[in-house]
This record gives structure tokens, C-alpha cells and sequence, in this order.
């Protein structure tokens, strides 16, 4: 039998569920499908691997890891908990209803090394209104797993997937249909690293260490206005579900900001090293384009399609990261201050948000830069 026939005998089975259908459906795909021989790989029985347990941490940390693998592969449990819950996201008192994971925008980092599993337990907390599900970039098949993690709430699923690329990826929830950048732009986004067992490395092979690591989260966010040009505000999560349509089809968000907020990342939030560290900026963007850059320092090594298979580019001044990936730059600081890390769409970055501040420690040094003459008036000859 044909799959579009199969499909069409399955449309009309009564009683059968949409998830029964799904289920059915891919079945009845893969069945019609030739085999496709492929080399024989080592198998590996999981039940006998160790099982380590990540605490998740809200963004712009990481959870505790090593940047070289102990040992062989291991199981990485995770647990993520869906909760929909309202943010304030600028100085003005600007509502979102933000769709999130583990109650931060962006969701926690994951952090595994190349050939983990990463088990991930998805709950969908009782109080809230939506179907939400996970999809890995980091993952092969099924969606990355989005086609697999569909919860209601009150349900939990769990989902193995195995780390087979190392680099930086984006999650996402990704439930179908218009709901797909629904979820995106209301904040449902992450990011993984799988790091290569024997740690980073240079263009030549030479190891490449961190002392310090941050996770920024870019977040673009369409909030509706009222007929007098007021940010509106809603009683519950969906609610301005057609009103936020209009706004997303003009392709122009109303607020462009690192790690859920306005500000989120300066002031008391901003990001904290001292002269002579290097630091691994991880940066994800979900939905659109981006074009970081840290505003007194440079890209030392940037993996800006995000694998750490690739010979990282070297001294760039901006760098790109495509919708939907997550790019990584390593930078030693030699001066202290205050660096600005933007978005350098320079309107996003000053009129939208997307800006951090870095608050560097340490001696600084004349020869790198100083003020040779302090302002004075000057005569026109």
C-alpha cells in the first residue's frame, strides 16, 4: 500500500487519537521507505553507562562542567519544568506573558561533551494553559525530538537524545503551525554546548581554555499596542494570541533584548571578569538574525556557525549569528572597565535593548590606551 493511501485508511480509523495518528502515520511512512545499509557502529549498552545529574542554572551561567571529558560517555539527566508566567521586560513596565523553561528567557543552558546522551525530563506544570514540546538543533531525527516531547499540562515526558556534533545549538519549543514562532518569540528558547571530549581547540590543534562562561540569550519580543499606542496587558497566557499575529507579520519586533529583559544584563545583572581572563561568550538567537560585538575588546576565536569542529575564525571585530543557531567567541581581557557587549544593529542595541555591560577588574595599562591630553578650549588658526 502507497503512503498517501496508508494515510488516507488511517484518517478514517475511528477513535484514533492525534497522537495515535502521528504514531501511525510515521510507521506507515517508514514502511514504504528502501533500506538504506549503513556501517556498523559500536554498540553501546546505556543501561550500564554512569548517570550524572545537571543542575540547571538560569542564564547567563552555566551549569558545573569540565571543558575536557573525564572518562567515557555518560548519561546527562536533565530536568526541564514548562511555566508560563508573566515578565516585566523594560523600564517601563512593559508586560509579556513568556512561555519558558525552568522560568527564565532564555531557557537554562545544557552542557555535554561529544558522544553523551542527554536524557531530558519535560514537564508541563498542572497550571498552565498550552501544549509546549522541545526541539533540539543539537539532535538528529524526529524534529529534534519536537515531535516526540509533546506534553499537555500535567504530563511530563522524557526524551535520550545522543550528542554526536559538538558546538553550540538552539532549543526551542516548536508545537506546529503558527504556534511554532507563537512559542519563539514569547521566550520559549535555549541553548546547548556539547564541548569535544579532549576540550576546545585553535586553528592548529593547540588547546583553548576558559576561565569564565556566559550564556546570552537574544530575545525578540512583539507586544501589542492599544489605540492610544499603549503596551497592552493581558489576564492570562494566550490571551493576546491574535493581537500578537498582527504584530509578528510585520517582522518588527518592539523590544530587542539579551536574557529576557531591558537591562537584564547591566547594572546589578552585568557580567563580571578580571585582566588577564578568558572568556567564552555563548550567544543564541532563535528567531532572527544578530551581529554581536563587545565594545572595547574583539573576537579573539569565534565558532560563528557554532561547531567546534570547524578552525574558529580569528580577531573579528562583529561576528554573525544566524536565526535560530547559537555562535561562540572566546576573549582575554588585557584592560579593565566597563565593555559593552551589543547587538550592532546599533537601534536594537540602544532604542530596543540588546545590550550588556561587562564590568572587568584589574591595573590598567597605559600602553594599550591612554588620554594623552584631557579636553581643553582649542583656537581655530
Amino acid at each position: 500500500m502507497s503512503t498517501p493511501a496508508t494515510l488516507k485508511a488511517l484518517l478514517g480509523t475511528p477513535h484514533l487519537s492525534r497522537r495515535g495518528l502521528f504514531a501511525a502515520a510515521t510507521v506507515a511512512a517508514a514502511a514504504s521507505l528502501p533500506v538504506v545499509e549503513v556501517a556498523a557502529e559500536e554498540v553501546i549498552d546505556i543501561a550500564k553507562l554512569p548517570r550524572v545529574t545537571q543542575k540547571m542554572v538560569a542564564p547567563p551561567f552555566l551549569p558545573e562542567h569540565t571543558q575536557k571529558a573525564e572518562g567515557g560517555p555518560k548519561v546527562i539527566e536533565v530536568t526541564l519544568t514548562i511555566e508560563e508566567k508573566k515578565m516585566i521586560i523594560d523600564d517601563e513596565g512593559t508586560e509579556v506573558w513568556a512561555l519558558t523553561y525552568n522560568g527564565s528567557v532564555p531557557g537554562p543552558m545544557i552542557v555535554a561533551h561529544e558522544g553523551d546522551y542527554v536524557e531530558v525530563t519535560l514537564q508541563n506544570l498542572p497550571g498552565n494553559i498550552m501544549e509546549h514540546n522541545i526541539d533540539f538543533h543539537s539532535a538528529t531525527g524526529a524534529l529534534g525530538g519536537g515531535a516526540l516531547t509533546k506534553v499537555l499540562p500535567g504530563e511530563q515526558v522524557v526524551l535520550r537524545w545522543k550528542a554526536t556534533k559538538p558546538g553550540t545549538f538552539v532549543y526551542h519549543c516548536a508545537p506546529g503551525d503558527v504556534m511554532i514562532p507563537y512559542h519563539v518569540v514569547h521566550g520559549m528558547n535555549g541553548a546547548v554546548m556539547v564541548l569535544p571530549r579532549d576540550g576546545l581547540k585553535d586553528g592548529e590543534g593547540k588547546p583553548l581554555t576558559y576561565d569564565r562562561a556566559y550564556f546570552i540569550g537574544e530575545q525578540d519580543y512583539y507586544i501589542p499596542r492599544d489605540e492610544a499606542g499603549n503596551y497592552k496587558k493581558y489576564e492570562v497566557a494566550g490571551e493576546n494570541m491574535s493581537d500578537a499575529m498582527d504584530v509578528m507579520r510585520t517582522l518588527t519586533p518592539t523590544h530587542v533584548v539579551f536574557n529576557g529583559a531591558k537591562g537584564a544584563l547591566t547594572e546589578k545583572g552585568a557580567l563580571t571578569a578580571k585582566v588577564g581572563e578568558k572568556v567564552l561568550f555563548i550567544h543564541a538567537q532563535a528567531n532572527r538574525d544578530s551581529r554581536p560585538h563587545l565594545i572595547g575588546g574583539h573576537g579573539d576565536y569565534v565558532w560563528e556557525g557554532g561547531s567546534f569542529n570547524d578552525r574558529p575564525d580569528t580577531n573579528l571585530e562583529t561576528w554573525f549569528i544566524r536565526g535560530g543557531s547559537a555562535g561562540a567567541m572566546l576573549y582575554r581581557f588585557d584592560q579593565p572597565g566597563i565593555y559593552a557587549y551589543v547587538n550592532h544593529n546599533l537601534i536594537e542595541a540602544v532604542m530596543l535593548g540588546a545590550t550588556a555591560h561587562v564590568v572587568v577588574d584589574g591595573e590598567w595599562n597605559d600602553d594599550l590606551m591612554t588620554q594623552v591630553s584631557k579636553p581643553t578650549p582649542f583656537t581655530q588658526g
